[in-house]
């Protein structure tokens, strides 16, 4: 496969694992303000459904494709090439979300939650400012 077909889908399982890390926590903000049983067991399918059906799939795809366009550079070059360094720790700060969103999903699941709406409202934008950092450095390359 070209390392352009790679990079495809290397972009389109970041589409899909953001939009699962900016769903799931506006999840949250409406499952912590839901007082009714119907409310409360629906929102749990739902964010059930989201991390292990889409969210977690995307995010190994999205490591799987990602690790397979590094394997296009030789090693004397990945290590010049401070931006993707950078771009790398986001990931992985990425995941330490990903993960935190699952023990979320948890505490919801087994109707411990003790955040507010609002928690989640703040929660829900951090993927955005990772995003935005990791867009620049990928195309800008500052570094």
């Amino acid at each position: 496969m070209s390392m352009l077909w790679v990079k495809a889908f290397h972009l389109i399982f970041i589409v899909t694992w953001f939009a699962s890390l900016f769903y799931l926590p506006r999840l949250f903000v409406y499952h912590a303000q839901t007082e009714d049983a119907a409310g409360n067991a629906r929102f749990k399918i739902m964010e059930r459904k989201l991390y292990r059906g889409i969210m977690t799939p995307s995010a190994i795809l999205t490591v799987i494709f990602g690790g397979w366009l590094l394997s296009f550079y030789d090693l004397a070059t990945l290590k010049t090439m401070g931006w993707l360094h950078a771009k790398l720790t986001l990931v992985l700060l990425l995941f330490i979300y990903h993960h935190v969103c699952g023990r979320y999903l948890k505490h919801f699941a087994n109707d411990a939650n003790t955040k507010s709406h609002v928690f989640y409202r703040w929660f829900n934008e951090l993927p955005v400012l990772v995003l935005i950092a990791v867009v620049i450095l990928a195309v800008v390359k500052p570094f």
